[in-house]
């Protein structure tokens, strides 16, 4: 990696995954966080600081939960597949799991990012060309109630 200045490098193939990243001198190791995990909403803090009686921290007073949806590498967001094209999803639209959501490209590789639960998209945190960094929140997602 340090011969061809490479700091970060993914490669999969099938089931097979893996994953090179180089710490940078300014940058302290954290561990691995997941791509994805359920959080709740920051303009409901107040609410979850004060604390429902009797209520797990999951829990808030005429909230939701969201499920964030987050870049698992260093790249480009892009929410269509092509220039022009319609988005993968829109903010309303409702997704199941494993729908493509949007593409992250690094080094030229065009990397779906699918939706790891079914539910409603709430929110969209990336614009369309920007870059995203790894752990990114990409998309605030509703789960759906199961019956």
């Amino acid at each position: 990696m340090s011969e061809h200045n490479l700091e970060e490098f993914e490669y999969s193939r099938g089931d097979l995954k893996i994953r090179l990243r180089k710490p940078s001198p300014s940058m302290v190791p954290a561990p691995p966080r997941p791509a994805a995990e359920i959080i709740v909403p920051s303009a409901l803090a107040p609410a979850e600081e004060a604390g429902p009686a009797g209520g797990s921290d999951a829990e808030v007073q005429g909230g939701e939960e969201l499920y964030l949806v987050k870049s698992p590498i260093v790249g480009t967001f892009y929410g269509s597949p092509s220039p022009g094209s319609e988005p993968f999803v829109k903010i309303g639209n409702h997704v199941d799991s494993g729908q493509t959501l949007c593409i992250v490209e690094a080094m030229k590789l065009m990397n779906e990012i699918e939706s790891e639960v079914s539910g409603e998209v709430l929110r969209i945190f990336a614009e369309n060309g920007q870059p995203v960094e790894y752990g990114q929140p990409l998309f605030g997602i509703r789960p759906s109630r199961k019956r």
